[in-house]
């Protein structure tokens, strides 16, 4: 067990697995289901940290984000429009429970199609809105353009500010972890919410 969440941690992730590494994991939790339990924003962070160090290229690992989010929430996509409906009655299994299918369905009932760019920087949310949006048919040229605006934002986005705050404050890796909860509890935001909105007005 303390293995595996060593390698959940981002800065062992991030020095461990390398270029490759972010890239695979960014892709992973875009579109895979079992990817949902990966730490994208503190990973993006992390790395884009490290690169303003030296111990990434910051051209590839940007480029290397950028394509790993667009196509994994296409292939995401694909996956819903093969899976359909049939994803709801699908087996709970370790890489896999219905309740996270279910609250990506009630976010994308409160956002509609610009949940393909808002749940990009809702964790859990992210891995499943592109698996639903094939599922319900969405016009895929419509999803693309969704797709590619929410992937850039999030992936060059949390990796640039990373990469500034690095090359800004010295020693910044000091306070990596209370930077790192500071972007989980804000990536949270959207689910509170949510969830606050939804007992303010039950249906």
């Amino acid at each position: 067990m303390q293995h595996i969440l060593s390698f959940l941690d981002p800065m062992f992730l991030v020095k461990t697995a390398g270029l490759a590494g972010v890239i695979a994991v960014v892709f992973a939790e875009s579109g895979l289901f079992f990817g949902f339990f990966f730490p994208g924003d503190s990973l993006l962070f992390t790395a884009g940290l490290l690169a303003s160090q030296g111990f990434l290229p910051i051209g590839w690992l940007l480029v290397g984000v950028a394509i790993a989010a667009v196509v994994g929430d296409s292939v995401g996509y694909w996956f819903g429009k093969k899976t359909g409906p049939a994803i709801f009655s699908r087996e709970d299994s370790l890489f896999f429970h219905k309740k996270h299918v279910v609250r990506a369905q009630k976010f994308y009932e409160v956002h509609g199609k610009k949940t393909i760019i808002l749940a990009r920087f809702v964790p859990i949310v992210r891995t499943f809105a592109p698996i639903l949006a094939g599922v319900g048919q969405m016009d895929y040229r419509t999803f693309l353009s969704f797709n590619v605006i929410g992937g850039l934002a999030w992936s060059l986005g949390l990796t640039t500010l990373g990469y500034f705050l690095g090359s800004l404050i010295p020693s910044i890796d000091h306070y990596l972890l209370p930077i790192v909860l500071l972007i989980i509890a804000i990536s949270f935001i959207p689910i509170v919410s949510e969830y606050l909105r939804s007992r303010r007005n039950p249906q």
